[in-house]
């Protein structure tokens, strides 16, 4: 996808599958094999049980906003304005949360709420995960 460019995270092996996994479109966050915790950002432990056996598993890619701002002022220079960004509470557990662009729907649509779903930007080698209006 041809499009602005973004800021690119510090790529490294714990947020790897995070920001590739979209290559095959799916969302890939850090689970917990021994209690079924998801953990974001990932980590090499669990927070819930402290457990070790934490990896990379797709998601469903589908949540709600749980808050969002409309940005007037273009603070990433080609980021086109106005633009939403937004905290996605993803299905899978409540108070996990993602921050992502809202893209695919006029700003003032946007609400509280709002059923999403993911689709993914390719900048260079990484896939970043926005979110648009749930089909």
């Amino acid at each position: 996808m041809n499009g602005p460019v973004r800021p690119l995270p510090a790529v490294n092996g714990d947020n790897r599958p995070f920001w590739t996994g979209g290559r095959d479109g799916l969302l890939m966050i850090a689970r917990c094999a021994d209690c079924g915790y998801h953990v974001h950002p990932p980590a090499r432990f669990c927070p819930a049980c402290e457990s070790r056996t934490v990896a990379p598993q797709a998601v469903s890619g589908r949540g709600r906003v749980y808050s969002f701002t409309v940005n007037y002022k273009a603070w990433v220079p080609d980021l086109p304005v106005p633009y939403v960004l937004a905290l996605v509470e993803l299905d899978e557990q409540a108070g996990l949360r993602l921050p992502a662009n809202i893209v695919g729907c006029d700003p003032d649509d946007v609400e509280i709420g709002m059923a999403v779903s993911v689709r993914f930007e390719t900048v260079e080698d990484l896939h970043v995960p926005l979110f648009g209006p749930a089909a």
